[in-house]
């Protein structure tokens, strides 16, 4: 029996996150340009330019450097360059980058809302409108409406009857690491967290009216009104 050399075959776990490949370009940048530490890099938009890079890959790889503490990221100001930058540095490996979780959550939970549209129960939806209620009731604090938030998602993935499906969603969320609330600190604004508040009650209605069609659509725009909030500058 031929046996398949596993030894050559690619490693997708093994590939450099595009963050971290976008991160080492900035670097460069940084080096090359002799850009010292106390001084602004360009604005967004002209370096996600001239690295040829999207605006959402440019961000990603701004907090992790930030994290590293290889940049300085103020808000309304701009980039700046550290004092670590001067000396050889790597980016801390992390786990996929926010914009990877965005577009798996954006794919999955559509389809786990729509699920849950047809599956159910008057029980089910209760415990969704709980979370739901919760999320607004503790709107000033951010803590324990992140919490909320959790738990509204997992409760529209409970309702799908499929502990499978509850697993996948909770991973997911288990990624939102480091980089995740980085981002949030610097890009969430209040109007994404009202539109948050509307689009749940979108999703919430739906999932009652047995709606599946309009479940996923609501729960789709949700994701990509957060990705967009979190990548537009």
């Amino acid at each position: 029996m031929n046996k398949k050399n596993v030894a050559t075959e690619p490693n997708p776990a093994a590939e450099q996150r595009l963050y971290r490949v976008v991160a080492a370009k900035i670097q460069d940048l940084i080096r090359e340009e002799n850009i010292k530490p106390g001084i602004r890099l360009p604005a967004e938009r002209e370096l996600a330019a001239k690295l040829s890079v999207s605006r959402a890959s440019l961000r990603e790889a701004l907090i992790a450097l930030e994290l590293s503490g290889i940049v300085e990221v103020r808000g309304g100001s701009g980039v700046y360059v550290s004092e670590k930058a001067s000396s050889p540095s790597d980016v801390t490996e992390g786990g996929p980058g926010p914009f990877e979780v965005l577009a798996a959550r954006r794919l999955i939970e559509s389809e786990v809302a729509a699920i849950a549209a047809k599956m159910a129960t008057d029980s089910a939806i209760d415990a969704i409108l709980r979370a739901a209620a919760e999320m607004e009731q503790h709107h000033a604090d951010r803590a324990t409406n992140e919490q909320a938030d959790r738990n509204f998602h997992l409760a529209i993935a409970r309702a799908t009857g499929n502990t499978a499906l509850v697993g996948v969603v909770e991973t997911l969320w288990n990624q939102r690491g480091t980089m995740w609330h980085k981002l949030k600190e610097h890009f969430q604004t209040e109007e994404l967290r009202q539109n948050t508040l509307d689009d749940h009650r979108n999703i919430v209605a739906a999932i009652a009216a047995h709606d599946a069609a309009g479940a996923r659509q609501a729960m789709r725009a949700h994701l990509e009104r957060v990705t967009k909030t979190f990548s537009r500058g």
